[in-house]
Formats: structure tokens, sequence, C-alpha cells
């Protein structure tokens, strides 16, 4: 009886491992999102990218290896309403004919502790560069992971909104971007 305790706690200890070294990479856009929040004079608004891709590798056993690419098409923004995209995709915010593209490339990963992470990287918005840390929560059920964070970037970092666009009084200097991506294992 005791030798097959045994058996039994070895292949529980064994397939756990299996299990948890699954890497999670292949993203679900249609389940995926990133959206964000301003203020216009003093007002909470609502705003999202409808396309994006993402090349994101993750092991929950070597977490420490993980890597995250994002790439956001800039014409793809959503402010609610047709004359306000237009007017975000122009020369005084994001430009979207020099510049299409904001990009997000990670540098590090760190565990924080059961599913919480700090993913550190490089944000690219209209060439200009900053360095981000976003707090992420990462959930594991089954073949899928699901990446949810959110940080704050200041528009006039980037120069999103230049000329009279730049008073913050207007339009806040502070952006909460979230995000919300989907993944399956590859294995």
């Amino acid at each position: 009886m005791k030798r097959l305790k045994l058996a039994v706690l070895g292949l529980v200890l064994a397939t756990s491992g299996v299990v948890n070294a699954a890497e999670f990479g292949k993203v679900e856009a249609a389940k995926s999102s990133i959206s964000f929040s301003y203020k216009q004079m003093g007002v909470n608004m609502d705003g999202r990218f409808k396309k994006f891709t993402a090349d994101i590798k993750f092991d929950p056993a070597k977490a420490n290896a993980a890597s995250a690419t994002l790439d956001v098409d800039l014409n793809s923004i959503d402010v609610g309403s047709p004359d306000g995209n237009s007017e975000v995709g122009g020369k005084l915010w994001f430009n979207t004919k020099l510049f299409p593209t904001a990009k997000f490339t990670s540098t590090s990963v760190k565990p924080l502790g059961g599913d919480k992470y700090d993913v550190l990287g490089k944000l690219t918005i209209k060439g200009k560069t900053q360095d981000i840390v976003a707090p992420t929560t990462i959930k594991i059920q089954g073949n899928t992971a699901q990446f949810d964070g959110v940080f704050t970037l200041k528009r006039n970092d980037f120069a999103i909104g230049e000329g009279i666009w730049s008073d913050t009084s207007a339009v806040a200097n502070e952006v909460p971007v979230k995000f919300h991506i989907i993944t399956t294992s590859s294995k």
C-alpha cells in the first residue's frame, strides 16, 4: 500500500510539472482588447484600439524568461465618433500618416507572487520611447492564459496632443491604458 501511495504521488508530481511547463503564446485576438480612458474638460472618456498584434511567450515555470511584443495599429483608434477618430489620428495627436503604429516590447518580467507580475518594457509612440511598468495579473485555466493589466502613460511624454492640445487643463496628461490578452498553449 505504501508503495502504491508513493507511485501515485510520483505520478502526480511528474504530471503537474508537465502542466505548469506549458508555454502560452498563441494570441486570441477576437477575445483580447486594448482600451484607454482620459479626462477631457473634467469629463471621463473612453476609447479603444480595434487592431493590434501581439507576440507573447510565457511559461509559468520560467516566468523570468517571458517576453511580449505588441504592435498597435493607431489608425484603428475608436473614441466613440468618426469625427473624433479622425481628429486624434491627425497631425496634432497621433499623426498616423507618419506614425501608424505604437509598439511595446518587454525587457523583463518580475514575478510578485501568486498570479501577479510586473512587466517592464519600452513603449514607443510617435518615435518617442519611454520605460513602462505594467502590473499584470496572469490567470491560467487549462490551455488558456489571461493577461490583464493597466498602466498610466503621460501623453505629453509622447507628444500626443501638440500645440493647443498640449495644455493638460483641456485634456488630462495621464492616460490609463488597460489590456486584456487571451493566449492559448502551444502544447
